[in-house]
């Protein structure tokens, strides 16, 4: 009985090993998700995908991507990557209702093999400045043209209609949907799921830098390659709405810092906010012209406490905040995807305004609230005469006993009387009799 289980046991344990066996030998396939623009974050996460690929001697790397698009020179560092893997990297625009916008239709064209969900749309891939406006005259030939080119060597091996869409998609930014696209052999493949894409990816030729491949996709199993926090982070800092968040705490937090110096937190805090904002901005397509209207809000901020104008200066600073912010970061031609909520910015400006008119309030009341220290403050103050005053004596003010004399205009004090502070010499009061 013992022996029958112990070999019962032993071939349990060699059909794990088997299975196991037979499961890392299976080829692999590694797959990124990237959701989000096409920003440095997301050149990062694909560099660090193919060199995972590579080492891991993958079989075929797969990018699912949905992008509304993003930075022309992070595109084509991307096809750069790409065109250098020795490992077949597939992009296929997913899930249903994924859109390859702009430099993501590019990239697209730069994948090895590339399939699209059933629902998912490409294309609209006409650059613009780094100021999100459109690019003029002969700049913006020299750009087109580059584009074009690239796109050409990408895709002429496809035919001359997917050569044909390509273009229009640069020079007239036309976008088409999955079934058009593969109709015009700009794509590969039409799939539902990342499991149908492997079924019609087994036995389809590629060319990669190391030559032609046959790919292998039978049995093989997937693994995810996920975003790393950092990657995330970054590339959420890239979004209009936190940079402008950012910016506006950094500023309001040095602020507090200047006005209530002696602290760290609230410094630290600005200084951070501002640093992540900055690195934001350096990425967006910003017009930096804004930086003066928003400099200017906060100046007019300032002067208001200084110099109260009831209100005045504090509405003018909300109005100069808010165009500052959508010059900042909604020039014309800048697209939707990059450009800051104007609610938010209302929002924000309207709170900010707010916050500073407060902050008037308590200044006015302090200039006409008497004086509760000092010498100034005893002024007009009563107390009781302790000795008698003719020429010197010893008044009682309040808890406190003070040496005084007596003013050339009173009239005698006896011990007893009545009091009023006319004046302060150094310690010494100059009273007379109430």
């Amino acid at each position: 009985m013992k022996l029958t289980r112990f070999i019962f046991l032993l071939l349990m344990a060699l059909a794990t090993v088997h299975s196991a066996g037979a499961q890392s030998e299976a080829p692999l396939a590694i797959v990124l998700t990237a959701d989000g623009p096409i920003m440095p974050p997301m050149l990062e996460y694909f560099k660090r995908g193919i060199e995972n690929a590579e080492r891991r001697n993958a079989e075929v790397l797969i990018i699912e991507l949905n992008t509304p698009g993003g930075s022309v020179d992070t595109m084509l560092e991307i096809i750069k990557v790409m065109g250098d893997s020795r490992v077949p990297v597939v992009v296929y625009v997913a899930p249903n209702d994924a859109i390859a916008g702009s430099a993501g239709a590019l990239i697209t064209m730069a994948g090895h093999a590339s399939a699209m969900a059933p629902r998912a749309a490409i294309g609209a891939a006409s650059p613009v400045e780094s100021t999100g406006a459109d690019i003029q005259s002969t700049m913006e030939a020299k750009v087109k043209e580059i584009l074009k080119a690239k796109a050409r060597i990408m895709v002429e091996r496809r035919g001359a209609e997917a050569l044909e869409l390509a273009e229009a998609m640069i020079d007239d930014a036309k976008a088409v949907t999955a079934s058009e696209a593969l109709e015009s052999k700009l794509i590969d493949f039409i799939s539902d799921d990342t499991e149908q894409l492997l079924e019609q990816l087994d036995g389809f030729t590629v060319q990669t830098s190391d030559g032609e491949h046959t790919l292998n996709t039978e049995g093989i199993r997937t693994e995810p390659l996920d975003m790393s926090f950092i990657e995330k982070f970054l590339l959420l800092l890239t979004d209009p709405n936190i940079s402008f968040l950012l910016l506006a705490i950094g500023v309001q937090a040095i602020l507090i810092e200047i006005s209530s110096p002696g602290g760290w937190v609230a410094g630290f805090i600005g200084a951070v906010c501002l640093t992540l904002a900055v690195y934001g901005m350096g990425v967006l397509p910003v017009n930096w012209f804004g930086i003066l209207f928003l400099i200017m809000a906060f100046v007019l901020f300032i002067l208001d406490i200084k110099a109260p104008t009831h209100g005045a200066l504090t509405t003018a600073g909300v109005a100069s905040f808010i165009v500052g912010a959508l010059v900042l970061f909604n020039s014309p031609g800048t697209p939707q995807f990059q450009r800051v909520s104007v609610p938010l910015v209302v929002s924000v400006g309207i709170f900010i305004g707010a916050l500073f008119f407060v902050i008037l309030i308590f200044a006015l009341r302090a200039q006409h609230t008497p004086i509760q220290m000092g010498a100034e403050s005893l002024l007009g103050k009563t107390g009781t005469a302790r000795t008698s005053i003719k020429e010197a004596g010893q008044v009682q003010l309040e808890s406190e006993l003070w040496s005084a004399e007596r003013s050339s205009e009173s009239d005698s004090i006896g011990k007893g009387d009545k009091i009023e502070v006319v004046e302060v010499r150094g310690l010494r009061l100059i009273v007379k009799k109430k």
